[in-house]
């Protein structure tokens, strides 16, 4: 017999099976063994059970029962033993990979490849982290991040989300090297689109004109990331998007916010910049950072000119209609769902229910663009 065959007998077939096979081929009962062996019934009970080892007195008895010899017995227990350690040891050892990252989902999503032999499984997420081994804890590299979880830590979905967007960046081809000083005509170019859902899919071929490399990762669950800034090197931006608000305003909103990261080169150094979410379906509550309220100023101000929302929200407050956002937004060449995600945001605006109609989708025109991994679509690295 193989070693093959007889690990998987061994598997299948703990000693106790055995036992229990010796037994009904000579018609004995459990007591009858028992009392052969001179031992109480519970013992050989426990033994077929698989509850008790055999121990080399046990294994001397039924040797000499069974004429077998004791070392056939001791065999059978301690290949099973092997076994059972060795399968335990898998165990814990995929319980550490499962810890380390969202295993799951990045099999389905096509991150890493699937597989039942844990080293290679290992070997798969070490790879995709940079790493040698799970020994290792990967640095989590500079960036500027918009989300909605805590400052204080990047959790292990989030960070392959991150490592995700970094990798998948090297496919993003840009037609020129970024140069601050073109930074303010890259705005103007995009201000041009804002006025039609459909013009956003000209958004990725205008930041890779200012060598600026935009693409979008569909979120994880856990992550909550919005989007994220961050630099391949000095003249290499990127920006990266998860569309998990499909919103005309977010998109826009997130998109200038990260420019502002890149205009302010936030996320060049090794201090992880994290920004509070301000585009969930309730206001924030907690204060945000003065990189935060830097970026969403820039954002608001680059969307909607903040002194002609202010002159619009005294001549019409309380008494917002969406027919008066709508001609508001057509004089200031902007859509009117960015208009309704800005009065949403302050205090004397308007509720989140008010001109939802107005919060047109964009992710279909988005990605349909842009390098994209998710939503069916897997982009191999």
């Amino acid at each position: 017999m193989s070693m093959t065959s007889e690990r998987r007998i061994a598997e299948a077939f703990p000693p106790g099976e055995f036992l229990r096979e010796e037994l009904e081929a000579r018609g004995w009962t459990q007591v009858d063994l028992a009392e052969i062996l001179g031992r109480p019934p519970r013992v050989v009970n426990e033994i077929i059970a698989g509850k008790r080892s055999i121990t080399p007195e046990t294994a001397k008895g039924l040797g000499d029962a069974f004429g077998t010899g004791a070392e056939y017995w001791m065999n059978l227990e301690s290949a099973f033993e092997l076994w059972r350690i060795k399968s335990d040891s898998a165990v814990a050892r995929r319980a550490r990979i499962y810890s380390k990252a969202p295993i799951k989902e990045m099999i389905r999503r096509g991150w890493i490849e699937r597989s039942a032999n844990v080293e290679i499984l290992e070997s798969n997420l070490a790879a995709f982290l940079g790493i040698s081994s799970l020994d290792e804890e990967p640095a989590v590299f500079a960036h500027a991040a918009r989300k909605s979880t805590s400052y204080e830590a990047v959790n292990t979905a989030q960070r392959a989300w991150l490592f995700r967007a970094r990798q998948l960046s090297e496919s993003v081809q840009v037609s020129a090297r970024y140069s601050d000083a073109l930074f303010d005509n890259c705005i103007a170019r995009l201000q041009a689109l804002r006025g039609h859902p459909q013009e956003t899919r000209r958004v990725p071929a205008v930041l890779a004109e200012f060598g600026v490399r935009f693409l979008v990762v569909e979120h994880l669950p856990q992550t909550r990331i919005d989007g994220v800034c961050f630099w391949r090197d000095m003249e290499s931006p990127v920006i990266a998007l998860s569309m998990r608000f499909d919103r005309i305003d977010w998109f826009w909103h997130t998109l200038m916010h990260e420019l502002a990261h890149v205009k302010s080169r936030d996320g060049l150094n090794t201090t992880v910049t994290l920004d509070l979410d301000l585009c969930t379906e309730e206001p924030p509550t907690q204060e945000t950072l003065e990189g935060e309220q830097r970026a969403n100023k820039f954002a608001m101000q680059a969307l909607v000119p903040q002194d002609q929302l202010e002159d619009f929200i005294l001549r019409n407050s309380p008494l917002f209609s969406t027919q008066r956002i709508m001609l508001f937004a057509q004089r200031m060449a902007v859509h009117p769902g960015i208009v309704v995600g800005q009065l949403q945001r302050r205090p004397d605006g308007i509720g989140y229910h008010h001109s939802r109609k107005l919060l047109e989708k964009v992710r279909d025109i988005v990605i349909g663009s842009a390098l994209t991994d998710g939503w069916g679509q897997q982009v191999t690295a």
